[in-house]
């Protein structure tokens, strides 16, 4: 008997299945006031993780606040949020060993962040000069980073996915104890892509953690006009894989799901679904307004929520934070952060030349020839292109 029948129930009459038949709990641990759930079991987490946890929870939302602020006075073309999904990231990262591979979506921001990602680095992607590790080719917020094993961010929904089975199964085939972590959206989890990454990740026995940040929209489209199924959840079971849902608003959930989770993908070479659900408190970018396809009273409700307020009222539970050490924080980051942007705005942009390294090992005869016409072409209309002086 093949594999695919051999646990299935033999039955005598037409039993259909349908959407209520799977059942699928959702991980609690912390509740909003900051105490925990009788009976719940933590996750491994001392005081100092929890410190550096946090720590990353308050940079993540002084520079969301400071960059979209930015963004508002034309300083920066571009920005998107982190706010109200934070523990569905950081919690998520934090399980997580230095060798493993991120491969985010582009709301992740604050994982890189945890991994060691400076201030400095943040401020010269955002502004792409000439110090940026993208050479300022790609926009505000497609961030990456060799050093600390987070692949480049690419805008188009879902192309990581499958990149992500591919990185897994690398790493298990050179013997590596590490693991690929994928973060997605539901909302492309309706991409193709999510379908076939998680189908061969599957079956190629990829060590993968399939992170799905789902916090209601896909921009605007509310997840009732996405899909007719339990959540994103229930399709991993379909794909034989081994799948949780979590409170994603809740850090110790995600940080308790994500270390087993981790464990289980290296002791099994196998792939891990899991679902967080969560919310985004902004707006999906700063070219969005959410007030066209959501009420304040659903945000209002969601705010009662927030994560990295649960997460403080449980260190301060612990006796690990103070009220007057959490505005010393923010404070710090503010005028950290600020001042990185007045540095990082007067830098250059990168050389022109730097347009066609990269690609080849040395550039080809027509990416010669496409850089010396676009050179021509700034020399013929300087006043259409003001910043590229002095880079031709």
């Amino acid at each position: 008997m093949s594999n695919a029948t051999s646990h299935n129930e033999t039955v005598h009459r037409v039993s259909f299945l349908d959407k209520d038949s799977i059942r699928i709990p959702i991980l609690k641990i912390l509740q909003a006031d900051g105490t925990v759930y009788e009976n719940a079991v933590l996750p491994a987490i001392d005081e100092t993780l929890a410190h550096k946890i946090y720590d990353t929870c308050v940079f993540t939302r002084v520079l969301d606040e400071r960059m979209l602020g930015a963004q508002r006075q034309g300083r920066i073309s571009f920005y998107m949020t982190c706010t109200g999904e934070e523990a569905s990231i950081i919690g998520s990262a934090a399980s997580l060993d230095s060798g493993d591979v991120i491969l985010a979506q582009y709301r992740e921001h604050a994982a890189l962040r945890y991994r060691g990602f400076t201030t400095e680095q943040f401020m010269n992607q955002l502004f792409s000069n000439e110090k940026d590790l993208g050479k300022g080719r790609q926009m505000p917020i497609h961030y990456g980073s060799a050093e600390l094993n987070y692949q480049t961010i690419s805008s188009p929904l879902a192309t990581q996915i499958p990149q992500a089975t591919g990185v897994g199964y690398s790493l298990k085939m050179q013997g590596k104890r590490n693991i690929a972590i994928c973060y997605f959206g539901e909302g492309a989890a309706s991409e193709g892509d999510f379908h076939a990454g998680l189908n061969m990740a599957a079956v190629l026995s990829s060590p993968t953690i399939f992170f799905c940040r789902n916090n209601g929209y896909a921009i605007s489209t509310p997840t009732s006009e996405q899909f007719k199924g339990n959540g994103i959840a229930s399709r991993g079971p379909g794909y034989g894989m081994h799948t949780i849902r979590v409170d994603g608003n809740d850090m110790l959930a995600v940080l308790a799901a994500t270390q087993q989770a981790r464990s289980y993908a290296i002791e099994n070479n196998a792939p891990v679904l899991i679902e967080a659900m969560t919310y985004r408190l902004g707006a999906h970018s700063s070219s969005d307004d959410p007030s066209g396809y959501r009420s304040k009273d659903e945000e209002a409700k969601w705010q009662q929520h927030d994560p990295v307020k649960r997460f403080k009222l449980w260190m301060i539970n612990k006796g690990w934070l103070t009220e007057k050490q959490d505005a010393a924080l923010f404070e710090k980051y503010r005028s950290e952060v600020l001042a990185e942007v007045k540095i990082a705005e007067k830098l250059p942009m990168s050389h022109i030349d730097t347009l066609i390294e990269d690609v080849y090992d040395t550039p080809t005869p027509l990416l010669k020839q496409q850089l010396d016409t676009l050179k021509k072409h700034l020399k013929k209309y300087p006043k259409s292109y003001p910043n590229s002086e002095g880079s031709v």
